[in-house]
């Protein structure tokens, strides 16, 4: 296990090799990522794949065998190489590919590139570029998993419930909940945002796990302070979900996670190919997805 840091100007964004994950996000010297305190969520930005979210009792069926894999899957348990780092130091590119062990939990042969790249002053780009490097067509899901500091550094004064999340115009969005096993439901959906360009946060929006956002306007989001005017822009063309989500009791830290695909429905089978979006390659075929978080 190592870590990697690119930087350009001020900005600076530090990975684990474990899993690829994003570790610090910091402008000049102010840390916006969430540090993975463990009283809390002992993690900071997991890269999600090739499953977001649960399937039921951990297991699904698929035309190549079963699929047996632990909530969002294999990238954020395993080690990932260094492939290349740019020459100006402002982008490193990791690989994580299929093996007897993934095999055994995922039958399927993959290669998995994280790109992350410094593409702005106070922006970072994060891009899955999935490879089948097999011989059978290969369903899959991928995922990121950012946590940002709530109160945002330089906010002083600032409480969580001073934060909102702003959306680039008004819109009404029905949303599954969580239900038992960590999969979703919209059997007892909710109606989070209502003809509303902002979602206030607070401790008891969050009192049944994420809220899972999907088709945002622009596919572009901010969480800002109401007095501060800082924190972070994500925007997400590639991605169709985004999770909002906060550990609870008094965390200090907003999650903001763009998906392609989300946990197993309650109202689906347990056949990997029929959970709802996911995304099909077929042999020899890459796909890339980008998100990128903008701080504020």
């Amino acid at each position: 296990m190592s870590t990697t840091t690119i930087s350009k100007g001020g900005l600076t964004a530090t990975i684990n090799s474990k899993g690829a994950e994003l570790t610090s996000l910091a402008l000049d010297g102010r840390e916006y990522l969430w540090q993975a305190d463990p009283a809390f969520w002992g993690k900071h930005a997991p890269v999600l794949f090739p499953i977001v979210g649960s399937l039921r009792d951990d297991e699904a069926e698929s035309a190549q065998g079963p699929c047996r894999m632990p909530r969002h899957g294999l990238a954020r348990i395993n080690e990932h190489r260094v492939v290349e780092v740019a020459e100006d130091g402002s982008a490193v590119t990791f690989e994580f590919t299929s093996s007897p062990e993934t095999l055994e939990a995922y039958p399927y042969e993959f290669k998995l590139n994280m790109v992350y790249a410094i593409t702005g002053e106070a922006t970072l780009s994060q891009t899955f570029s999935v490879t089948n490097t097999g011989i059978a067509d290969m369903p899959f899901s991928v995922g990121g998993h950012p946590a940002f500091n709530v109160p945002a550094p330089g906010a002083e004064g600032e409480a969580f419930d001073d934060y909102a999340i702003e959306f680039s115009e008004s819109w009404t969005c029905v949303a599954p909940t969580i239900a038992e096993g960590g999969l979703l439901t919209y059997d007892k959906s909710t109606t989070p945002v209502e003809d509303s360009d902002s979602l206030t946060l607070s401790r008891g929006l969050f009192s049944n796990d994420a809220i899972v956002l999907s088709n945002v306007p622009g596919n572009t989001l901010t969480l800002r302070g109401s007095k501060s005017g800082h924190g972070v822009r994500v925007d997400f063309p590639d991605f169709k979900y985004i999770g909002i989500w906060n550990a609870a009791a008094d965390a200090p830290f907003v999650a903001l996670e763009p998906w392609t695909g989300h946990a197993t429905l309650t109202s689906e089978d347990d056949v990997f190919e029929h959970k709802r979006d996911i995304t099909v390659l077929a042999p020899g075929e890459t796909r890339d997805f980008t998100f990128s978080m903008t701080v504020l």
